[in-house]
């Protein structure tokens, strides 16, 4: 029975049925205005986001700035239809210097997709070579469909051990999506770390790492059917051993269906390629991790990588440490850690100072804008996070809900670049304040990207973020967006930068023991994969 029908439940409703009149009453007022007349005329033609794109804001917007690293990576890459944005960003950031240090053009750590042309670069890789540099990122996919099954299965037996009823909130996140394209910057870490990288051509594109959908989906069967054996072990007080040699033939069958979707990757390959200056050169023969090892790890280093987020809900302090359950890749790896702090240290580097009255007071300003203790100071420091590693040369990786606010077509993020109030008259997206938003799940973490430069006014503050997204350079400017400061504010939430770039008391944070959000906190659903494009 509906809770609003009859008998005792009805004592329940606070309001009326909506009545026929009420309907008459509306509609007679959406039309006493010619404008709403107007816009739905308009808006029953075409796509009502792109009727409420302001013309004049997106006239207004220059793709142009004053602070950018010294050279930004080619080609721009494309995901296509799957949510490995994380691993596109994450790459795209880790070329460059590597690219700057081998004096080459043009180069993908395993990222484009489609026939991609003829460049002055050669690989010859242990099985095989062909005379094109093929496109995609299914290296590091590849093992993080692994590694997140694995994980995952073990996750399974955890949670049946504690406890956790099938029926439960926890075991039902679990079993709702048992994997998907997405993932945070410390899963990235686990898999550097343990399998290394390698050049594209090494292992090119398939159907399935350019469209992950039907890959997952065999993958997710299969999990979830697993997950019930290994709950019935669990239930059987089956010992580890029995547990652990059920959970290694599981991953036997997984692996194969991952690698018949994927291809296997090489165990060693030999990177051969031209400079800028056609000087031919070759590294190898090497394994993907001794390649990291020998000649990423030097020039990018990702345990020298820290990853800061701002979430303003009340109920997570900033200056606090925080973890996700569940949420990871690799067993016995390194830990989702999220380093909470106000939104301007992501940006311009302002951080709140040490209670003046004890020094050893972690006490943290929740928001300068909801609290005040004359005792804790505002300190800003020279530049922001984001600006100064920028301004050293180093782009940066981030993650926001990017379809918010967003103009595809001009490559826009910014507050105004729809007008929904001129079309419907009321406020969309931004009617509740970014805390509620995470609240009431209007808002989340959805897309990695990369800034490579900022704008600033005469003052020296940000205004502007030049962003090199993955969706190819066939959209926006060439493949990039221009990110305003306001939006920043409303839709960024994390971004990863060299520890030397971080103030001392914030970088401190990390030593904390991190408190535990739900497995579904909307801080973790950068692990979703929403950001893909289809």
């Amino acid at each position: 029975m509906d809770m609003f029908s009859g008998g005792d439940q009805a004592k329940q409703r606070v309001t009326e049925p909506l009545s026929l009149e009420r309907t008459t009453e509306l509609r007679n007022k959406f039309f006493s205005d010619p404008k709403n007349e107007l816009a739905q005329n308009v808006c029953t033609r075409f796509d009502p986001f792109e009727v409420a794109i302001s013309r004049k804001r997106a006239d207004s917007s220059l793709h142009v700035y004053n602070i950018k690293v010294e050279s930004e990576g080619k080609p721009v890459t494309n995901q296509e239809n799957s949510g490995r944005c994380w691993l596109f960003a994450a790459l795209n950031v880790m070329r460059l210097p590597f690219c700057k240090k081998y004096g080459i053009e043009e180069f993908e750590f395993s990222q484009r997709v489609g026939n991609a042309p003829v460049i002055p670069l050669v690989l010859r890789v242990s099985m095989g070579d062909g005379d094109r540099f093929p496109s995609g990122d299914p290296y590091l996919f590849f093992w993080d469909k692994i590694e997140r099954s694995h994980y995952w299965l073990n996750t399974i037996v955890a949670t049946a051990k504690q406890g956790e009823q099938l029926d439960g909130r926890l075991v039902n996140f679990l079993l709702r999506d048992p994997i998907n394209d997405g993932g945070q910057w410390d899963m990235i870490v686990n898999l550097v770390n343990k399998y290394g990288v390698i050049p594209k051509k090494c292992f090119p594109e398939s159907f399935s790492s350019r469209k992950s959908l039907h890959m997952n989906a065999l993958i997710k069967t299969k999990l979830r059917e697993f997950a019930k054996e290994l709950r019935d072990l669990v239930a059987k007080n089956a010992s580890d051993a029995d547990i652990q040699a059920t959970i290694d033939k599981q991953i036997a069958v997984i692996y194969h269906i991952v690698a018949t979707c994927l291809g296997t990757p090489p165990e060693k390959f030999t990177f051969e390629y031209y400079n800028k200056d056609k000087v031919y050169n070759s590294l190898g023969s090497l394994t993907p991790k001794e390649f990291y090892d020998n000649h990423v790890r030097p020039l990018f280093n990702v345990d020298d990588k820290v990853c800061l987020v701002s979430d303003p809900r009340e109920s997570n302090p900033f200056g606090q440490l925080f973890t996700l359950q569940c949420l990871g890749n690799v067993v016995g790896g390194r830990q989702t850690a999220y380093n909470n702090q106000p939104i301007e240290t992501l940006m311009h580097g302002t951080y709140i100072g040490w209670d003046d009255d004890d020094e050893s007071s972690s006490s943290y300003l929740h928001t300068k804008f909801h609290d005040s203790k004359p005792s804790v100071i505002w300190r800003a420091a020279m530049n922001g996070v984001v600006k100064d590693s920028i301004a050293g040369g180093e782009a940066v990786w981030f993650g926001c809900e990017v379809s918010k606010r967003f103009e595809r077509k001009n490559g826009l993020e910014d507050l105004d670049a729809h007008d929904y109030r001129l079309v419907f008259n009321t406020e969309v997206q931004i009617g509740l304040q970014k805390a509620d938003r995470l609240l009431y799940g209007d808002s989340c973490m959805t897309h990695a990207m990369v800034f490579t430069a900022v704008g600033t006014d005469e003052k020296g503050n940000p205004t502007k973020f030049r962003v090199e997204n993955s969706y190819s350079d066939k959209e926006y400017d060439k493949g990039y967006l221009l990110l305003t400061e306001p939006w920043f504010r409303e839709f960024v939430f994390e971004v990863v930068v060299d520890k030397k770039y971080v103030p001392e008391q914030v970088l401190g944070v990390f030593k904390q023991e991190p408190k535990m959000l739900p497995a579904w906190d909307p801080m973790g659903t950068l692990a979703c994969p929403l950001c893909s494009k289809e």
